[in-house]
């Protein structure tokens, strides 16, 4: 951890180094406003005037992890940021005070607009480590990404919130952390006194998405596909708390989970085109078979998929027998789906690897996940779960 309380003014920006500022308890704790001259309060902070984006010095992002119904994360493997605005209650969904989803799509109609080269407000992420106020640089961001369509990047979400149910919208922007190790002090002062573009010390990938919009990600694959137990359940109480509800619902049911492991796989994978349970008592190791559709138009592609369902306690792993069932029963160029609300167990999940089986394992962790992201706060998904279609063979 580097202490910004003193030197700050000589302080690179690493990427995953932890900064820290004081320990009085309080928002004095904050090292942003040393750091960068931005001040300490909310996740959306911003250097120059609001709104426009050619009066804009610099935005800093700060997700806090706190947030469970808006639940901003990262990707290493692909360099891409989530983040949800700050609409969080019924109402117009830019009228908010700090005016952060107003700047959201400012920030993007720009990077849409590959004529807006002349200037464009670096873009720093940071998240919350739990320590104090103390922060961890996830890197420098621009808008979208490559791999994703410019009508995708930054979309309104509906939510409902409160005993009423009131509907409102906010946005989820999706942003691209560049290949930049290190952000320079010199850099740094240069953009706070309104020279960015510019400036000497620029940093070259950065300069090369504003001038041709050519995203250069900083990716960084998993040294192993196995994932341990912790990292395939929830890592929050409240997470925790979801899952549970989900596994309790169907503890005394099994069969009737398979038809909400069906709905989770869509959710997971939209192109998912078509799908049908089978028969419990005649299954063949498959609770369910579809099609997945790969590419788009008439040059897309359809492929086989097979889908196994185990409802078990999250102290309860699925072990070898389980998934070379469903292995077994995978044929030739078709590719298996295993959703369960515990974890694979660790043999299984190496043997699976290590053999490359076609497989996706959606965990706790994921269903928790993607119940967040797609559907919502525990309310909503106490309503989705509600509203699952009922499996026929029951």
């Amino acid at each position: 951890m580097i202490d910004v309380t003193t030197e700050s003014r000589s302080i690179d920006l690493v990427v995953d180094q932890v900064y820290g500022g004081s320990r009085n308890g309080d928002v004095s704790d904050d090292p942003l406003p040393k750091l960068l001259g931005v001040d300490n309060r909310a996740g959306f902070r911003h250097l120059g005037q609001r709104r426009q984006i050619e009066t804009l010095k610099m935005v800093v992002l700060k997700s806090s992890g706190k947030e469970l119904d808006w639940p901003d994360s990262f990707d290493p493997e692909t360099g891409i940021f989530t983040y949800y605005g700050d609409r969080r209650t019924p109402g117009d969904l830019h009228a908010t005070p700090r005016q952060g989803n107003l700047i959201l799509k400012n920030l993007f109609d720009a990077a849409h607009d590959e004529s807006f080269i002349s200037h464009f407000p670096p873009i720093f992420l940071f998240q919350s480590t739990g320590v104090y106020r103390d922060v961890k640089f996830l890197g420098l961001a621009v808008p979208g990404s490559d791999k994703i369509p410019h009508d995708s990047d930054l979309v309104a979400l509906w939510r409902s919130t409160g005993p009423q149910n009131l509907r409102f919208q906010n946005y989820r922007a999706k942003f691209t952390v560049l290949d930049v190790p290190v952000v320079s002090r010199e850099w740094i002062k240069d953009v706070q006194s309104g020279v960015n573009v510019s400036s000497k010390y620029a940093p070259e990938n950065w300069v090369r998405w504003v001038k041709e919009r050519s995203y250069c990600p900083l990716v960084a694959p998993r040294t192993s596909g196995v994932r341990t137990r912790q990292q395939q359940l929830p890592s929050d109480a409240e997470g925790g708390r979801i899952l549970k509800s989900v596994y309790l619902r169907f503890a005394d049911n099994p069969i009737a989970f398979e038809s909400c492991a069906l709905e989770l796989a869509r959710l997971m994978m939209p192109d998912v085109i078509s799908a049908d349970l089978t028969r419990p008592w005649r299954d063949g190791g498959r609770d369910a078979v579809g099609l997945f559709r790969i590419g788009e138009g008439e040059s897309a592609i359809e492929v086989d998929f097979a889908l196994e369902a185990k409802c078990y306690a999250a102290d309860t792993s699925v072990g070898v027998k389980p998934l070379s069932r469903l292995l077994s029963r995978l044929r030739h160029r078709q590719f298996g789906i295993l959703v369960t609300t515990s974890y694979l167990g660790k043999q299984a999940y190496e043997e699976l690897r290590e053999d490359q089986h076609p497989v996706v394992v959606v965990a706790g962790r994921d269903i928790v996940d993607v119940l967040r992201t797609r559907v919502g706060n525990k309310q909503a998904i106490g309503r989705w779960l509600d509203n699952l279609p009922v499996n026929e063979w029951l």
